[in-house]
């Protein structure tokens, strides 16, 4: 018997997870038309912040190019747009299984995570492109023109746009792990060489191989590690007294 009900609680969260995975698709197919149509706005206001003031042209190579970053970027559009219900979806199929306390922290987390990962998309789309833009235009002479590729700038602009997004998260994962206990706030302060190597690696990974995007990528991250360990520092303060 109890070989058999673990059997029919398996098959019930698998037929959870298959329903909850089901609705997330089937929202992303019904916004997909709508993310389609406003793809060629979208991309030529992108590329407007992007190049700013910066008397630059950008230009396609092959007849399809613009046509398939149209369609990338109809699908990021697709998924930002749904993310809420896909979220609010993977959060009614997780909830039973958390304790009140445990529902508190995620909802928190879930949340300033969000946030995090919308400033940092934010960031480097009005901050971190255009000045690597001017960086690249900078060097331009009567006899070296910069001539720059839509699909190169925009994949570009994705890739390093969804890296910051990521890494901006790094606030939440110093504190949290502090918090938790699973590291303590003395120890990350002895290892910030460590963190410091850690964090470079990562932009490397994370960014196209030039230097400039790295760095970028890097000051703002390590700056946003050591606003994790402070707040964890008032944390572990508070800790200490209430001990």
């Amino acid at each position: 018997m109890p070989e058999d009900k673990d059997n029919e609680t398996l098959i019930s969260h698998l037929e959870a997870l298959r329903e909850t995975l089901l609705k997330c698709f089937i929202s992303m197919g019904l916004i997909l038309p709508f993310a389609f149509f406003i793809a060629p706005k979208a991309l030529n206001m992108l590329i407007k912040i992007i190049i700013g003031e910066s008397s630059v042209m950008l230009n396609y190579f092959s007849p399809i190019e613009v046509f398939i970053i149209q369609i990338k970027l109809a699908l990021v559009i697709d998924f930002i747009v749904c993310f809420p219900y896909i979220a609010k979806q993977i959060w009614n199929f997780l909830l039973p299984a958390l304790y009140d306390n445990e529902r508190k922290i995620i909802k928190s987390v879930v949340l300033i995570s969000s946030m995090l990962f919308a400033l940092g998309v934010l960031f480097c789309i009005f901050i971190i492109l255009p000045w690597i833009i001017k960086f690249g235009v900078s060097f331009s002479t009567s006899n070296i023109q910069a001539v720059f590729g839509i699909s190169n700038i925009i994949t570009t602009a994705l890739w390093l746009s969804v890296a910051f997004g990521f890494m901006f998260q790094m606030p939440l994962i110093t504190y949290y792990l502090i918090k938790s206990g699973i590291i303590s706030y003395d120890s990350v302060c002895e290892k910030r060489r460590y963190v410091i190597v850690i964090l470079l690696f990562v932009a490397a990974i994370l960014t196209p191989p030039d230097v400039i995007s790295q760095i970028m990528l890097f000051i703002p991250t390590y700056c946003l590690f050591e606003a994790g360990l402070f707040f964890a520092r008032k944390y572990n303060s508070q800790d200490k007294n209430n001990s």
